[in-house]
């Protein structure tokens, strides 16, 4: 009996450290819960002065007077007026400079220029991996290009030494699949300066205005990324000639077209901002887009002779496994082929030599090849050349 009553107080005392290991795991489990409920409260509060606080308008520098007020113009509804801003503040701004202000139309922060998101797709980030020693012939057309593109922007000391000014644009023309896209590549590879491309139907939209806006700021951010060459592909796209028809879409494309020319040779400098176009149909191009001054260099990319269809060739074989072929006698067999077509001839020929399991392409699969693209060539139902 006596060893019963001498246990009681070690059972009590375990007794004990179990209720205070329980309390400090309930204390530690309110801790953090109290801790998620802190940061939810903080961010509701985050939250609620968010929706508190005054919202800035947009607004653009006009001109920047003296004593340090500014000329402003809000956007939207193209509200003038004239505030006051800080000395350093008044140094920084400059006309066309884009500012937020809030309901008193005091000047809070500078924006600077804010583009489409469609414009910034445009610039190019990746050089393309294609060169000039990679397009089989057009050694000529090549060269014109380089000299009114690539060199004033690589070698601009030549051009001052001889006293010459550039030309400002070149326009490709030609048959489609004759490689005009693929000088556009190969000037973004050589060349040290921005590159933009865009298409000429990218510049058509729905809503009035929308399609000027994107070709200004398209010019604008040229300018901000120069020495930079802008490349619009399928320029008849917004470059037709002006028809009088009536429609509210003909008219949208002729002011986008207005604005593309006053962008090219207006009022304003340019800088040092190259153009590139290209298109199958010339014929159909305004006679305002064609004139020096816009295009100096309008360039024609002819279907590859013999020689050049050999170079393309061997460029497009270089890297597969042949067997007994003769290209020379296959560029005989391909008069008035482009190098579009060319291309597919010989990706043609080594799917049939993979269709059939061998090592290497032979002669009769680019025989069978160069019928398989006439065939699907002669089977479209339009006639290509009204393209030239």
């Amino acid at each position: 009996m006596d060893e019963t009553i001498g246990n009681n107080p070690g059972s009590d005392h375990d007794m004990a450290a179990l209720q205070i290991q329980d309390l400090k795991a309930q204390i530690l489990d309110a801790k953090l819960k109290n801790e998620l409920l802190e940061r939810e409260v903080n961010q509701l509060r985050k939250e609620n002065s968010q929706l508190k606080r005054v919202p800035l308008f947009v607004a653009v520098v006009v001109d920047v007077l003296e004593k340090g007020e500014v000329y402003l113009r809000q956007q939207g509804n193209n509200q003038e007026y004239v505030t006051s801003v800080s000395e350093k503040l008044h140094r920084q701004l400059k006309p066309g400079t884009k500012v937020a202000v809030n309901n008193t139309l005091s000047i809070v922060k500078i924006i600077g220029n804010i583009y489409d998101s469609r414009i910034r797709g445009m610039e190019l980030e990746e050089v393309p991996d294609v060169t000039f020693e990679s397009i089989g012939g057009l050694q000529n057309e090549i060269e014109e290009v380089r000299e009114a593109v690539e060199y004033p922007l690589t070698k601009p000391q030549i051009y001052e030494r001889v006293g010459v000014e550039p030309p400002k644009g070149i326009l490709l023309y030609g048959a489609p699949g004759t490689g005009k896209t693929l000088i556009a590549k190969a000037v973004a590879h050589h060349s040290n300066a921005r590159f933009i491309r865009m298409s000429g139907s990218e510049l058509v939209h729905k809503y009035i205005g929308e399609g000027a806006q994107l070709v200004r700021e398209l010019f604008i951010l040229a300018r901000e990324r120069a020495p930079s060459i802008v490349f619009i592909d399928e320029i008849d796209a917004i470059g037709s000639m002006r028809t009088h028809d009536g429609t509210s879409g003909s008219a949208e494309v002729q002011r986008t077209l207005m604005q593309l020319l006053a962008e090219m040779d207006g009022f304003g400098n340019r800088g040092n901002v190259r153009i590139m176009a290209a298109t199958n149909r010339i014929d159909m191009l305004d006679p305002a887009l064609l004139r020096p001054g816009r295009f100096d260099r309008i360039i024609q990319i002819p279907l590859p002779d013999l020689g050049a269809r050999r170079e393309i060739l061997k460029i497009h074989t270089s890297k597969m496994s042949l067997k007994d072929v003769d290209l020379e006698e296959i560029g005989q067999m391909t008069e008035n082929a482009t190098g579009a077509e060319l291309q597919a001839i010989c990706r043609e020929a080594g799917m049939m030599a993979v269709r059939r399991d061998a090592d290497a392409a032979e002669h009769a699969d680019f025989i069978a090849a160069i019928r398989k693209v006439k065939r699907e060539k002669d089977q479209i139902p339009f006639d290509t050349r009204m393209y030239l």
